[in-house]
């Protein structure tokens, strides 16, 4: 569970479009499913309709190119450098402690 506080109801993505969300989200490598998985499950709860638009762009992605991008191997460029897409990004990536 988070403690991320609820987006307002005018910023919040209707459930279809999130069940939508889910389903495009399904990726060819396992890397890219578990991080993203582990992203709803953290996330799904508290996401705002300017993230889900940042997700999306994530996910026109290759495979490679977005595992890349989550073991920070990669920084995003140009038009990747969207604030909605670095906050999505760093909710996914895996957390050094």
């Amino acid at each position: 569970m988070t403690n991320a506080p609820t987006p307002a109801a005018d910023l919040t993505p209707d459930p279809d479009v999130l069940r939508r969300l889910r389903w495009r989200c399904r990726r060819g490598l396992l890397e890219n499913d578990i991080f993203i998985d582990r992203f709803f499950e953290q996330h799904e709860g508290s996401l705002t309709t300017p993230l889900v638009q940042g997700l999306l762009q994530l996910m026109d992605l290759s495979d490679n190119d977005l595992l890349d991008l989550l073991l920070a191997r990669k920084e995003p460029e140009g038009e990747l450098r969207d604030p909605d897409v670095l906050q999505v990004l760093s909710m996914m990536r895996v957390r050094q402690d």
